[in-house]
């Protein structure tokens, strides 16, 4: 369907009741971008793994995140089999190609580039969705004035922080930054309009949920990428291959543990939720960046570990070894509770042996530490499974 068959208003989707709306091929093309952009930020961590640079990569994934999943949301309302959603997505991709490009030397010289990028992503994708709301849908239309407003406001400091320097441009981007999060908390007060209804924010919650998923998969993916490129590169030891099998075991455990009963729990649970909005901004907008942050930091660490199997840990992979999966069961465990309402004994032990790993990490072999690390998550990934049974009704018992 071309722009002129599709009259203004007329782009959103077609909720169909107890009928999941399908993630299009279109959104799935967009986040290949964010292929990319994961790995841009996995690899600046690597290469600047100091409290600055960790500091400055923390920023840039905030960034990452929030223009993905502030996308996700508007996907779940505007039709991306019409031409110009897909315009917009192919434009996004432009924007997303700019954006991640600039990650490594964000703080350096091409920090401009990637204000202008974000700042042209976040309220050019918000400025569409009111242009396609049609007049009648006067809830949707005053959210997305209030959106547009935050942005706006937000951008303003984007482009500041890019044309400063040095300190001042992180202090202007964590300004930025912190004007977009705590905008869903502020429901997007704005005068006038002033708070944005629970009604207005409602989600078909089967695709936000799958959205939300692939990214995982894409951080589960970029791992397995850098594990096999970094492992065909090296000399094939007994300690080289047992550092790669374990970073892949990791990797899988990390999938079991959110896909096999968690994943499919928080679909379901949105789905049924009559406060959709609601849901989706807690478990899929916030409590999403702890599990892809984890799972980005724990490919650091298999880097790490590959390239220096033996001898004693060092401060960086002590951090990423057992911070990436300690983060990744905290968002997790978060997560779970948000849409089944406890908190998963499983994970709260993995946490706690995570955290009883830390006091011997030191005196510990990089190869050793991945292994005990990956182990705690077979662990984790075990248990719960075992313990949740099988059924809803089994799980609804534990």
């Amino acid at each position: 369907m071309m722009a002129a068959d599709n009259p203004r208003g007329a782009m959103f989707r077609v909720i169909r009741p107890n009928q999941h709306s399908r993630v299009t091929n279109a959104e799935l093309f967009f986040d290949l971008v964010f292929v990319f952009a994961v790995t841009q930020v996995s690899h600046t961590l690597l290469h600047h793994f100091t409290p600055l640079g960790a500091v400055h990569v923390a920023v840039l994934f905030l960034a990452v995140w929030w223009v993905w999943v502030f996308t996700a949301w508007v996907t779940n309302w505007l039709n991306p089999e019409l031409t110009p959603v897909r315009l917009l997505l192919f434009s996004m991709m432009l924007g997303g190609l700019v954006l991640s490009t600039t990650i490594p030397t964000a703080f350096e010289g091409r920090g401009l580039w990637f204000a202008l990028a974000y700042a042209a992503m976040q309220v050019g994708r918000t400025a569409f969705w009111l242009f396609a709301t049609p007049a009648h849908r006067t809830l949707v239309r005053h959210n997305a004035i209030r959106i547009l407003v935050w942005l706006s406001v937000s951008a303003i400091f984007w482009i500041l922080g890019g044309l400063a320097h040095d300190e001042a441009r992180l202090w202007f981007w964590i300004a930025a930054l912190t004007i977009e999060y705590i905008s869903p908390a502020a429901r997007f007060w704005v005068p006038k309009l002033g708070f944005s209804s629970v009604e207005a924010w409602a989600v078909e919650g089967g695709h936000m949920a799958e959205r939300c998923a692939l990214f995982v998969i894409i951080a589960l993916g970029e791992a397995v990428v850098v594990n096999g490129a970094t492992f065909a590169a090296l000399e094939w030891t007994a300690a080289n291959i047992l550092a790669f099998v374990s970073a892949l075991v990791g990797a899988i455990a990390m999938w079991w543990v959110y896909f096999h009963k968690g994943a499919e729990a928080g679909s379901e649970w949105i789905s049924k939720s009559t406060e959709s909005g609601r849901l989706a901004r807690l478990a899929y907008t916030y409590l999403h960046l702890p599990i892809v942050a984890g799972i980005i930091l724990t490919a650091v660490s298999d880097e790490l570990v590959l390239k220096h199997p033996t001898g004693h840990s060092d401060v960086r992979t002590v951090l990423s070894t057992i911070g990436g999966p300690l983060v990744f069961l905290f968002g997790t465990i978060l997560f779970k509770h948000s849409v089944r309402g406890f908190l998963q004994l499983s994970h709260g032990v993995g946490i706690i042996l995570l955290l009883a790993l830390w006091w011997f990490a030191a005196d510990l072999p990089p190869l050793w530490l991945s292994m005990a690390t990956s182990a705690i998550l077979i662990v984790v990934a075990v248990w719960e499974s075992v313990s949740l049974g099988s059924t809803p009704e089994e799980a609804e018992e534990h």
